[in-house]
């Protein structure tokens, strides 16, 4: 073994004053990094506007309507929801899914579109489904205006109302101020 030329030199060992210094000295660079912050990003934020305009309206909440459902007691469901501006007045509406909370089978559905008001109570305005068609929905999107939904419903009376034998798809458009319906391909 081949001795160092280097005297030991005493920094190299650490003692408890060195890690105190050390842990002081972080401390000060996070308490100043902490005190300097950068500006707020506005390289995309627009100049905020003054507008007398009245904030829009949000889309209608189910839950704040009484659905025309006759459920002979049972409390009545909401099962799908979606949102949007039906009919191009820049105003959302809501379709709802609504059954009535039976113990088994599968109850029928009503499809219901509602909309708001400037006073705050939202309103059905149209029923795309009733639940005396019989059928229950599956699937039902909002896009570009449009409402798709995939309806289950049966061939005959006598199909258990478990098991819905039939399926359709459908899409329901804004035009010459009603709903329009149309079957849609198979997927």
């Amino acid at each position: 073994m081949q001795n160092s030329a280097v005297p030991d030199l005493a920094h190299t060992h650490a003692r408890p004053v060195h890690w105190l210094a050390t842990a002081t000295a972080m401390a000060a660079v996070v308490a100043g990094a902490g005190l300097l912050q950068p500006d707020a990003a506005t390289a995309s934020q627009a100049a905020p506007q003054t507008s007398t305009a009245a904030a829009p309206l949000p889309a209608p909440d189910p839950g704040d309507v009484t659905l025309p459902l006759d459920c002979g007691g049972a409390k009545s469901l909401v099962t799908h929801e979606v949102s949007g501006d039906l009919d191009g007045d820049g105003v959302p509406e809501t379709v709802a899914v609504a059954r009535c909370d039976a113990g088994s089978g599968t109850p029928p559905s009503g499809i219901y579109v509602l909309a708001g008001s400037r006073e705050g109570t939202p309103r059905v305005v149209a029923a795309l489904i009733e639940p005396a068609e019989k059928l229950s929905v599956k699937t039902i999107a909002l896009r570009d205006g449009a409402i798709t939904a995939t309806l289950l419903g049966y061939s005959s009376p006598e199909v258990p109302s478990c098991c819905p034998d039939q399926q359709e798809r459908v899409k329901w458009q804004w035009q010459g101020g009603k709903f329009v319906r149309t079957a849609q391909p198979q997927a």
